[in-house]
């Protein structure tokens, strides 16, 4: 059973009301987006608000320095519970000024900016089986919102010199590239993710921009041979988990 809370170096996720739980994926998504679309930024589907809490860390300077009568940064949950705990975790975390959760369906979301960011970790667990906890449910499927409406609330949200930042399945890329580019979005950079050395990736994270160029790609593994993590891994990373 996971824990009811999960410490980082500078701030606490506290995650009994949410259906998912701290996860790798979340970290991934959170230390490796750009953040060179700038703010404000929209966390879409924010859950515990683990993105958004790791996006204030690394954007912190500028948030301090920047003057605005909104908050620099915005994350839509449409379940109340989850939205609740998030807007807590903001509340106790060192950005606190700066972060706000919403709790709405983000294609109903009226936003009178646009997004110099945005990021998401998906429902994306599409075909697969469903497991009791509805909450648990509604977070892990594309049901409420498939990537077609995610392409479709992106375009309607990101400044046109703005960056979008997600993380995948591996197996979903294609997919998920078509529904992005009938909208006018096009994938800039992409990493793809292997949990250990010698294995197909199980992740892929992504960035589009409204702009095409041409895609920088790279891959990493999470655990060696030995059972060890990576450097790579540990050098994204090693500015939030306690034990890095």
């Amino acid at each position: 059973m996971a824990n009811d809370w999960f410490q980082f170096k500078r701030f606490l996720v506290r995650q009994d009301r949410c259906a998912m739980k701290v996860g790798t994926d979340g970290v991934l998504l959170g230390t490796w987006a750009s953040f060179e679309g700038g703010l404000p930024l929209l966390d879409i589907g924010s859950g515990t608000g683990l993105v958004a809490l790791i996006a204030a860390q690394r954007m912190e300077t500028a948030m301090r320095n920047a003057r605005c009568d909104s908050k620099f940064i915005t994350a839509v949950e449409l379940d109340a519970d989850a939205s609740d705990q998030a807007n807590g975790n903001f509340s106790d975390s060192p950005w606190s000024e700066f972060m706000e959760c919403v709790c709405c369906d983000v294609k109903n979301f009226d936003s009178n900016r646009k997004f110099g960011t945005i990021l998401c970790n998906p429902p994306y667990f599409r075909n697969s089986l469903r497991c009791p906890d509805a909450s648990r449910n509604g977070a892990r499927h594309g049901d409420s919102l498939s990537f077609e409406d995610l392409a479709c609330c992106v375009s309607r949200l990101l400044n046109p010199d703005g960056l979008f930042a997600v993380v995948i399945p591996y197996d979903a890329v294609s997919t998920f590239v078509r529904a992005f580019a009938l909208e006018g979005l096009y994938p800039v950079r992409q990493t793809d993710v292997c949990t250990k050395s010698g294995v197909f990736p199980k992740r892929s994270l992504l960035e589009f921009s409204f702009t095409p160029s041409n895609l920088k790609y790279n891959c990493f593994t999470l655990v060696d041979n030995n059972g060890c993590e990576t450097d790579e891994y540990v050098q994204l990373v090693r500015d939030f988990y306690l034990k890095f």
